[in-house]
């Protein structure tokens, strides 16, 4: 059984179409991975007394908040007991506020460690969220909250945020409704189902891919082909390889296949040293007559710094040399 789409469509969302001519720009971003190291970082900022993130957002933040839409990879559940590390996470839920600080309007929190801590883990994680005033998709408390669209409006335009995963590392999904998997028809049918219920732009956050490959793999390339074929869905972003993995435009529509890790304690020392480095990328979205269309990607590389877990800017061309475009007159271009 597929899954819709989580969460509430915003109250006060006019059915008119946005006015032609409209732009927005949508900020995505890699993996959040509370590995040990950072959230002790994260305690010595807090003075010991609580965990702060924030300061590792610090430098990003601008690019983040600066976005008229931001959307986050929340890949493993929060929670208030003692956090774990892999292989079976718990993040301190002191990271939904840094989130919110940092400018991020909506979370994925479909992954391989969504179920982590089970339904309960599940449950706690989309309160958290909720709290703080972050909106959410991928997994859900109630079979009627499966059912509820995440819609969010930037400079007129309503954009549905839809969100799945290929994997669950075999753990058994407790409900039904409890997390979206990625299937082709079902998420097609949720596409459309948000365009009918007035989003002018569909954006499509999948947790797919094989670990520490840079090159999508065959189920990637597929799943990306048929989503991209349907009118319903406008982009597509996704998460899970740990490596920056290619920008391609595909049927006319970008699809960003990888953006590697935003925070995590990766790196050479188990794992390839590309581990350390990710993209955000920005979807630069038109409003025209014959609907709303990405014009253009940009990203920005990034890098984790440490000891501190600073979120960084990459510097050099070797940090880009894995984003690659295929199409006509598209462009992916770096910020520097």
């Amino acid at each position: 059984m597929a899954v819709a789409v989580a969460l509430l469509a915003p109250s006060g969302v006019s059915a008119g179409k946005p006015v032609e001519g409209a732009r927005l720009t949508v900020a995505a971003s890699g993996d959040l991975l509370i590995h040990q190291p950072v959230w002790r970082r994260a305690l010595v900022y807090g003075r010991g007394r609580r965990y702060d993130f924030r300061p590792m957002f610090r430098v990003v933040r601008p690019l983040i908040a600066g976005a008229d839409l931001a959307l986050c990879h929340l890949e493993a559940p929060l929670s208030y007991g003692p956090p774990r590390g892999y292989p079976s996470f718990r993040s301190p839920v002191e990271l939904a506020p840094a989130i919110r600080a940092t400018g991020w309007d909506v979370c994925s929190t479909a992954s391989n460690h969504t179920l982590d801590a089970g339904q309960r883990g599940v449950n706690t994680t989309l309160r958290v969220l909720d709290r703080f005033g972050i909106r959410q998709a991928g997994s859900s408390r109630t079979r009627a909250g499966a059912r509820r669209l995440t819609v969010l409006r930037a400079r007129g335009v309503k954009v549905a945020f839809l969100a799945y995963t290929a994997l669950t590392n075999g753990q058994p999904v407790p409900h039904p409704w409890t997390l979206n998997m990625a299937r082709a028809s079902g998420i097609v049918r949720d596409a459309r189902r948000a365009r009918r219920a007035g989003a002018d732009a569909v954006i499509v956050n999948l947790h797919w891919g094989a670990e520490y490959r840079h090159a999508p793999t065959r189920e990637q390339r597929s799943l990306a082909a048929a989503l991209t074929r349907s009118r319903a869905v406008t982009a597509v972003v996704g998460q899970h390889a740990h490596v920056v993995q290619p920008i391609r435009w595909i049927h006319g529509k970008p699809v960003v296949f990888g953006e590697g890790n935003l925070l995590s304690n990766q790196t050479a020392a188990c794992c390839p040293a590309s581990s350390q480095d990710g993209l955000i990328a920005l979807l630069d979205l038109r409003a025209a007559r014959g609907g709303v269309r990405a014009l253009r990607v940009r990203y920005l590389p990034t890098f984790v710094r440490h000891p501190d877990f600073t979120v960084v800017r990459a510097r050099g061309a070797s940090r880009s040399r894995t984003i690659r475009v295929a199409g006509r007159s598209r462009r992916v271009v770096p910020i520097r």
